[in-house]
């Protein structure tokens, strides 16, 4: 696990600034503080800071073939590089060490862009092959691993693992861009392929990028996607047993390392698993943590001990206070545009505490959306039963009429907060769906909004990277589209990006069982009913734990990852948020109608509302603001 970064001349052999290379390269210390490496040429330069995993003597990057004339630099595990060494040795290869690096050159000498289908893992890596003057990028298939780059006016390509590397390239054009403005307010993070800049860019998951000096840049090519392709007819209990054998290995390849590997525990189901798994292929006790919270509400811990006394773990747990409000400005450096998913804070601390024993450690990521664990996948599976009844032509105006009538009752218990689903209904399938997970519906949004910066958008909305997908999956079944828009947004742009960005902070490498490719092209064609079944998500993925697994475990609520935002606002960050929410960077971009983020405050801490995610977005993108760049300014009439 490191940070690579990088520059290439698209047209010319420059000379690049060896000193400018390893300042940027040193900005991504954290993610690699075990070694740097540079490699130079004209017209070329890669940098490289390692975390040492796999191969501790001889991984050093850059990393080159025999002659030389192939350098590569990598972010990430290989986890069949074993397997491929004799293969490519076989094939007339020779290696010089034994580490997952030096496949990637091998593979790319032998097999050129198509290398990226031989390698089992997550990565994100640059090459360059001087003989056929070829550039080459690509990120993993479900986007694990982050790749950022862009094209600078003089002509040049620059990447890199985070965002910061690129804003510090001497250049670099920090405008804003106006439709990912409108994205992070409706989804809570910028979606790929944007970034918060308009001239820098995300490789989305499963891409590749292939480039030949002194020709255009080629938009990136998908090399893989989620299939969804229906298996063979299969019972639940072969299922079952089917499932267990390659989730086992899932977690074997990735318990491969030379430092020390732990898990990450919840509580939940799907770290539950990972650690059952773990303890069943481990000699020793497996080194487990988790995060307790102050809150009952949001307190999972003494679920997580029941798993870790099971399975006799070596188990540490650390309690996230209330009034930790430093990690506010923490977070706002390490993600580098802006980024409102909350539960970042105690992704943080379960870093921070794991990376005291371990270097490494498994999570149960992916698990929701490989098995449809989301309670959202069976309300939208009613919803969309309804929108099938009843035409839009009628369903439209009716529920529109109810939803915008429906009292916003925050305070009510659920079962009567019916306002949002009368809104879904009178939606078509993408925007119901849209409109269910936003952070600001198009209401809100509408209000929190100036009216210069709307005609900016200039009709522009979020739902419209939610269409782009669709079009994929449009043929699927209502549960697979909806699991399918969330691997392509909400998994890679809010849960992948959290974790790596927490993780390497404290220089600790995150590895996902639930995303190795293989196991997720299966899962992705079994039947819908062994997913979600009734009311029961996660079906047959429990029925197959009910052996490892107690029952208490697998069949509670479901709490997530959350923090009590809405106590925290009108308690210990009440005065940060107000100032932060006001404040002269806030005003001064003419984004937002300061009056309604004014009242907005006022109600919620008053318990009027309840605009906790909103009101976090708002603050993220205020301490970005003030951290980063200043937003051009907007006519405010």
């Amino acid at each position: 696990m490191c940070g690579i970064t990088g520059i290439f001349d698209l047209h010319e052999q420059r000379p690049i600034d060896r000193a400018v290379l390893e300042r940027i390269n040193d900005m991504q210390r954290h993610r690699g503080p075990d070694e740097a490496g540079l490699y130079l040429e004209p017209g070329l330069g890669f940098g490289h800071r390692r975390l040492s995993i796999i191969d501790i003597a001889a991984g050093q990057q850059p990393m080159f073939n025999e002659d030389g004339t192939v350098a590569v630099v990598f972010n990430g595990e290989i986890y069949n590089f074993v397997d491929l060494i004799p293969e490519l040795t076989a094939l007339g290869h020779s290696f010089k060490t034994r580490s997952d690096t030096e496949t990637i050159v091998h593979a790319w000498e032998q097999w050129g862009p198509d290398c990226v289908h031989h390698f089992r893992g997550m990565f994100a890596f640059a090459l360059w092959d001087r003989k056929q003057q070829a550039f080459f990028m690509a990120r993993d298939r479900l986007g694990v691993k982050p790749l950022h780059y862009a094209v600078t006016d003089d002509g040049f390509l620059v990447f890199g693992s985070e965002l910061k590397t690129l804003t510090a390239w001497p250049g670099f054009r920090r405008d804003m861009d106006d439709e990912a403005v409108e994205d992070y307010f409706a989804y809570g993070y910028v979606p790929e392929p944007r970034t918060i800049y308009k001239t820098a860019l995300k490789m989305p998951p499963g891409h590749r990028l292939l480039i030949r000096r002194g020709q255009p840049v080629p938009v990136p090519e998908e090399y893989w996607d989620v299939p969804f392709q229906a298996q063979p007819t299969i019972t639940l209990e072969a299922a079952q047993a089917e499932f267990i054998e390659r989730f086992r290995e899932a977690v074997r390849i990735r318990m491969v390392a030379e430092v020390p590997l732990g898990a990450f525990l919840s509580g939940g189901v799907d770290s539950s698993a990972v650690v059952a798994m773990m303890a069943g292929l481990a000699d020793q006790p497996v080194k487990t943590c988790s995060i307790a919270f102050n809150d009952p509400k949001y307190d999972e811990s003494q679920y997580a001990l029941k798993v870790a006394e099971r399975y006799r773990t070596d188990h540490h747990v650390n309690t996230v206070e209330a009034d930790d409000i430093s990690l506010v400005d923490i977070l706002a450096h390490l993600y580098d545009e802006p980024y409102a998913d909350s539960s970042a804070m105690p992704t943080y601390r379960v870093c921070q505490l794991a990376r005291k024993d371990v270097t490494v450690a498994l999570s149960g990521d992916g698990g929701d959306e490989n098995f449809a664990g989301y309670r959202r996948y069976r309300w939208h599976g009613i919803e969309e039963r309804m929108r099938q009844v009843l035409p839009y032509g009628l369903r439209h105006p009716l529920f529109g009429f109810l939803g915008a009538a429906y009292p916003k009752a925050d305070w009510a218990p659920k079962m009567f907060r019916a306002k949002t689903t009368f809104e879904a209904l009178a939606r078509d399938t993408v925007e119901g769906y849209f409109h269910g997970v936003s952070v600001m519906g198009d209401g809100l949004r509408g209000k929190v909004f100036s009216a210069g910066f709307k005609r900016r958008l200039n009709g522009y909305n979020a739902v419209q990277v939610m269409r782009r997908h669709f079009e994929r999956c449009k043929h699927l079944d209502t549960i697979s589209q909806v699991q399918y828009l969330d691997m392509k947004t909400y998994l890679v742009g809010d849960i992948l990006t959290k974790v790596d960005r927490a993780s390497m902070a404290h220089a600790l490498e995150v590895r996902v069982p639930f995303l190795d490719h293989k196991l997720v092209e299966w899962v992705s064609g079994l039947p819908v009913s062994l997913k979600l079944n009734g009311s029961e998500g996660k079906y047959m993925l429990k029925r197959a734990l009910e052996p490892y697994l107690p029952h208490d475990i697998m069949y509670r609520r479901k709490m997530g990852f959350a923090v009590p935002l809405g106590s925290w606002f009108r308690g210990p960050l009440r005065e940060r948020l107000r100032g932060a929410l006001l404040a002269p960077c806030m005003a001064d971009s003419g984004l937002f109608d300061m009056a309604f983020v004014e009242r907005m405050c006022d109600e919620h801490a008053q318990g009027r509302g309840d605009y906790s995610a909103a009101l976090w977005s708002l603050l993220m993108f205020s301490v970005f603001l003030a951290q980063h760049a200043p937003y051009p300014a907007i006519e405010k009439r």
